[in-house]
């Protein structure tokens, strides 16, 4: 873990590179050492249909992070990551030319361990690999 999600307008696509978002985002999981490499997951969903305030301008968007966490992070930890994360992403999206007005948001979630299942592969095929 963690895995974060980042939940889009689809205006987001139409002005902004989503992968090099992905990419500035991963690269910020990882350099935090919060979790195993292995169980870094970052994906984003976009939305076709949403309202934005008003719900009048074009231009207005909206970028939610999800980020779920195993249990035992402690709040230091939970709130440098939400810095962290929210300050890479939107330097990624400084960096390209857009008329958007985003509205950015990050969420921790702790996951309860006694209602999830993991069955990771990829832990093993990567020791594997070293």
């Amino acid at each position: 873990m963690p895995h974060l999600i980042i939940e889009h307008s689809a205006n987001v696509a139409q002005h902004h590179d989503v992968s090099a978002l992905l990419d500035a985002v991963h690269r910020a999981v990882l350099d935090l050492e919060v979790a195993p490499v292995a169980g870094v997951r970052i994906r984003s969903i976009e939305q076709s249909n949403y309202r934005i305030a008003s719900g009048d301008d074009p231009n207005h968007a909206y970028i939610a992070m999800i980020a779920r966490l195993g249990p035992g992070r402690d709040a230091e930890t939970k709130t440098h990551l939400i810095n962290t994360v929210l300050d890479a992403a939107e330097a990624q999206v400084a960096t390209e030319d857009s008329p958007l007005v985003i509205a950015w948001s990050l969420e921790v979630q702790e996951i309860d361990a006694e209602f999830r299942v993991n069955r990771n592969h990829i832990a093993a095929a990567m020791k594997g690999q070293s």
